[in-house]
Order: structure tokens, then sequence, then C-alpha cells
């Protein structure tokens, strides 16, 4: 069947036909893809490929979101861009191309990020069916919780190098991004960070989770992947870090004044490294470091052009370091003041800069910021590309690769789409071959999907904590043994032991204060943990929207139910017993029958007195061998070779 422009515009001849030998192939599904609404994350490597076999597989409606901008490295690989896209937003060139594959198909671009509150539950709820093609954990996390809160699929995927792989997402159907444990990041000991950088990853890590979020953030001394463990003996480190942070937090107070640049550039790279140097006899065997001087190098810059910054694959020079890390500080404390000022209007919570391999500000400051430290401790320094993918955590990909893994996500999304999820595969792809296994099952212990997901409308204008506290005794059946705090920054909200306080009033106080006071905004996701010792209930995850138009006089919170159903919010599993060499295990909790020993959490001044710990001598076969020691106590049964 045609229309009559196809008869005249020889690209819908192409599409016509195209469509008819689809259709035969593909039978009713076909018409089920003319029908779907699709949303596709990332316009990379991936989602170009992705993009256009969707275009051209007959999807009709396609929604494509990306923040970054086309590089000159891009174009290997992301075949939808040419020399004349660079530095355009890869979504709406790759949307501007893709479309001429089918000129009937809807499709919108964003150039924003997906992490943006604009882009909520309700709104990914709308979509039939959802593509991730991303290159950092932290969006793919992201993304599939979203999905998972509104019961959408995902096809999530990636490659790396001649690796790839294709993994199907339904909530409670099949195991989701976060069911298997994915490789923790790199840790970086403090002492090395602060005061002992010999690479440029030390700088750069440096850069980019101390000096970025103490200025422009949240301070992150507790999670920049830094070791604080006792064993790492960075006690006087630690201190020595808080102190200077303190320092730099009294920089926030100048900025935007005349001379904010200098006193950030005197603390970090002269009066830091002056401390340094006082330790005399740690240098006695190494090179030590250089204290930067503000006025030296800034008469060498006077005449060096900000956009000097573009140059992303040279590296700058101490001067071009310098006026790159001037502007920068600029542009981020002008960025930050206008935020700040358009949340007190609009009565949100404080703003804060996070760094964004995508965000030009902050690659440039975390750039020239490392490059100066690097200058400082006879480093090498980098380029503006190269920290982009050392900082951003970026995994490399190639493009045949990429055009197999999107290839594999359309015949995936066939399968989905029918509805016949049981004849979905995990496929995985190596240099040598491709093999597939069914989905797994949800893993019933994942901290993600093990948990209830539910849309909260709130009127952040006037819910108070009680307000929610008791709507999900009212509406979900709790009681009041709960603890809420928000995921990104587990800050409490509501936590029912401060009834335990000496002070009485403390609990009533907690309950009276608006929920905007304990940092619950749009977008905020909540947890609810049950304190019940009983069989208590798995985790509950409450996904905040703010009412706005839809307020209601005598309504300020109100959950939001998948078709319209109240969710059932199971009991968590039973810890199941296991014996292991004699020795009865209950979820990591030890209890010896050796021993006789019994504990029951909160509860220690009901624990017994074990028998002493014995050690035994024995090898796989019984004889007695002094290699293997297998020690048995009230702590189980640990094995030592």
């Amino acid at each position: 069947m045609t229309d009559s422009h196809s008869t005249s515009n020889p690209k819908q001849k192409q599409v016509v036909a195209r469509e008819r030998f689809q259709h035969r192939a593909l039978g009713s599904t076909h018409d089920q893809l003319k029908k779907a609404r699709v949303l596709l994350v990332g316009a990379g490597g991936i989602g170009c490929e992705l993009l256009k076999n969707l275009v051209k597989s007959g999807f009709k409606e396609i929604v494509i979101i990306d923040l970054d901008t086309i590089d000159l490295s891009n174009l290997n690989r992301q075949f939808l861009f040419r020399h004349e896209h660079i530095k355009k937003p890869k979504a709406l060139v790759a949307k501007e191309v893709a479309q001429k594959f089918d000129p009937r198909a809807t499709i919108v671009a964003h150039h924003a990020n997906i992490k943006d509150e604009q882009f909520n539950v309700e709104w990914f709820a709308a979509f039939t069916i959802v593509f991730n093609a991303l290159d950092n954990l932290d969006a793919r996390r992201h993304v599939n919780r979203m999905c998972l809160a509104a019961d959408v699929p995902l096809i999530e995927s990636g490659t790396t190098g001649y690796n790839g792989n294709v993994q199907v997402i339904q909530r409670g159907k099949t195991a989701c991004y976060d069911c298997k444990e994915k490789q923790v990041p790199k840790s970086f000991a403090i002492c090395t960070i602060r005061s002992t950088p010999s690479q440029p990853i030390h700088t750069i890590v440096w850069a980019k989770s101390y000096l970025l979020p103490e200025l422009f953030g949240v301070s992150e001394a507790a999670a920049m992947n830094l070791d604080t463990s006792e064993s790492a003996n960075n006690a006087e480190e630690i201190e020595k870090l808080e102190k200077e942070t303190a320092q730099l937090r009294e920089l926030r107070e100048a900025m935007g004044s005349d001379d904010f640049v200098r006193k950030v550039f005197d603390q970090a790279y002269k009066k830091d490294v002056e401390r340094l140097l006082s330790m005399e006899d740690y240098w006695k065997n190494k090179k030590a470091p250089i204290p930067l001087d503000y006025e030296t190098i800034a008469s060498g810059s006077e005449n060096i052009d900000p956009l000097v910054a573009k140059l992303d694959q040279d590296v700058w020079t101490l001067q071009q370091t310098f006026t790159v890390f001037k502007d920068s500080l600029l542009r981020l404390s002008k960025r930050l003041a206008e935020e700040r000022a358009a949340a007190l209007r609009e009565n949100q919570l404080e703003p804060v800069i996070e760094f964004d391999k995508d965000d030009e500000d902050t690659l440039d400051f975390v750039t020239a910021a490392a490059n100066l430290r690097s200058a400082a401790f006879n480093i090498d320094p980098k380029s503006k590309f190269d920290t982009k993918q050392m900082a951003g955590n970026i995994i490399p990909a190639i493009a045949t690769t990429n055009a197999m893994v999107a290839s594999l996500c359309i015949l995936q999304a066939y399968k989905v789409i029918k509805g016949d999820l049981g004849r979905t595969k995990e496929l995985f792809l190596s240099k040598a071959n491709m093999t597939g296994d069914s989905s797994d099952l949800p893993n019933p212990n994942c901290m993600v999907c093990s948990r209830v997901m539910m849309r909260t409308k709130i009127d952040l204008e006037k819910a108070t904590v009680g307000d929610l506290v008791d709507i999900l005794k009212l509406e979900l059946d709790y009681t009041g043994d709960i603890t809420i705090t928000t995921e990104s920054s587990q800050m409490t909200v509501f936590d029912y032991l401060d009834d335990d306080d000496d002070d009485e009033d403390s609990l009533a106080k907690r309950r009276d204060m608006k929920l905007v006071e304990v940092g619950v905004g749009n977008g905020t996701s909540l947890i609810v943990l049950d304190g019940g010792d009983d069989e208590p209930r798995v985790d509950l995850q409450l996904f905040v929207e703010d009412m706005n138009a839809e307020r209601e006089q005598a309504l300020v919170v109100k959950f939001v139910f998948n078709d319209g159903e109240k969710p059932e919010i199971p009991r968590k599993p039973a810890k199941k017993p296991t014996e292991m060499n004699g020795t009865t295990t209950l979820d990591g909790e030890a209890q010896s029958a050796a021993t006789g020993s019994k504990r029951k959490r909160g509860q220690d001044d009901e624990v017994e007195e074990s028998a002493p710990a014995k050690k035994l001598q024995t090898s796989a076969n019984g004889a007695t061998q002094e290699d293997d020691i297998i020690v048995i106590d009230d702590e189980g049964a640990i094995v030592l070779d």
C-alpha cells in the first residue's frame, strides 16, 4: 500500500518497498513496530548504528537523547556524522541524518542529560521499549533504575574492543543491570593523591574528585575512590585533608570576587606544596615538588586566548594551562551563581556542579587543574582528550563490534515487542565467537531490582516528613518502625529510632519539618527501610515528583500505582542455613554448633561466651598437612591457605 507521495519521491519508494519485504518476514510484529514508542539513550558508537537500524526496521516513533557533542575522533566509528558536524550536538545531528532513511518516521532529539529531573519515571513510562547505548556505568545504572520503576523493558548493550554484550531487562522477569556484580573501580590511597602523586591519573583524580567538588559541589572526601581504611595508615593524612578542605570551603565565600582565582591558585599550588616540602626527610630520596608562583605564570599568559581550550588533542604549555584554569574557574563561578539564584527563586535545593566528561566547563577545569599540579610534581601533563578518557571512565569501542551489537539489539527487540520474553537471550561477543544464554532470573539479593518501586507526587511547598510517614502507614500498611533516606546522598529523612532520644520532642520536631528542609526535592529518590525484627518487608524506593499544577488542598502526598493497583510489598526472603565444614552459616552470619554460640542481631547483651577457637590441620584427603589451616570459631569457618 502506497501513498500519493511515494510515487513521486524516490526515497519514499525505497521505504515502501523495504516495508513490504519486512511485513512478509515479520508478519503482525511489523505492525507492532510501527505503533511502538522507542527511547534511545546515547548517540555514540552503538547509538548511531542503533538509530539507523531502528529507522530501517520499521520503528516509526523514536526519541533519542545525548548530552555529548561531536569530536573529530568520533568520525572513524560513528558513521552518521561528518567533518562539518564537529562540535555540534550528537543527538540533533543523528536525528537530522537518520530522518533521511525514512522521512515518515517521527524522530525527536534531546541534547540533554538523561539524569535531568525532567526525564522522570512518568516520562520513561510513556515508552514501549528503551535502548541503552551509553559509555559510562553511572548513567547505565540510572536508566536501569528508571526502567524498573516505570516497568518498561530495557535492552542494555555495551562494547569494549572486540568484546560486546546485549542484555534484555524486564522488571520481575529477568535480571537487571545491577543483579551481577560489576568491576569495582580502582581506589587510590589518600597519601598518594594528596602528598605523593607520581602519575597523571593521580593528579586527574585529585582535580576531579577533590578540588572541583570542594569548590563547586559536595565534598567527596569520603567517597572519591580513596582508601580511608585504618589498614592504609592514612589517619594523619586524612586529618590534613580535612584541614585543607576547611580552608577551601572558606574560598567559596570569595567566589565572584576579583581575587578569587588567585586565592584558589595560591591555596592549591603554593601553600599545599609548601606544606609538603616542610617534610624534609620525605624528600631525601625523591624529587621534591616545586611551588608554583601566580605572578610568574600569569605574566606570561596575558596574551593567550582562552579558546586554546578547544585544542583538545594538544598538550598545553604551562601558560596555556593557566589561561584555561582561570577561564574555566570564572565560567564555573558564574554558572553556579546563576543556578543558585534560580534555585532560590523557585524554592529548590542549593545546586552543585559535578564532573561530567561531556561538560566543557568541568572538563576544562579538571584538565587545567590536573596539569598545573603535574607541573608542580614533575609529572608529564596530559591533553584534554586524554584527560577526558581517564576521568570519564570511557569504555573504548570499534566500529565492527558496534554494528554487530546494534543488530543483536534489534533482534532481541523483536522478541520483546511480540511479548515473547522467554526466548530472549543474553548475548556475548568476542573476537573468536558469539555465545548466548537464556536471560537470567532476577537476583533476590539485588540491591536495586529487589526493591518495590513507586512514583510519589508531593506538594513540596507544604508536605512535611510526618505527612510522608503517615501516608506510608495509611496506604501501604507500614508500622512506625521505618527509616527513610535519600538514595544519592544517603541523608536521613526519618528514623524511628529517634523516638528513643532523651529529648521526647525530637521525633515530633522531625515530623513537623518540611521535606525540602531535609533534602527532598523534585527528582529525589527515597529509600524506605522496614525496621521490624519479624519478617521485615523488602526496601521500598519512592521517586519524588512535584505536584505543581496538580496540587490538591487536602492532599500533599500521593502515590501513583502502576495500572491503578496498590502493589504488594513482599517480605524479605528468609535466610537459608547452609552447612560448611560442620558449621551452620546463615547469610554470612555463622553460628557454630561446636561452640554453641548464639547471637541475635541488635541484642548484644544476650551474646553467650563461646568455647575457645579450635585450630585443625587437615588436607583434602584427610591427611595432616601444615599448609592448610582451618580455623573454626563463633564467626564461622575460615580457610587460610
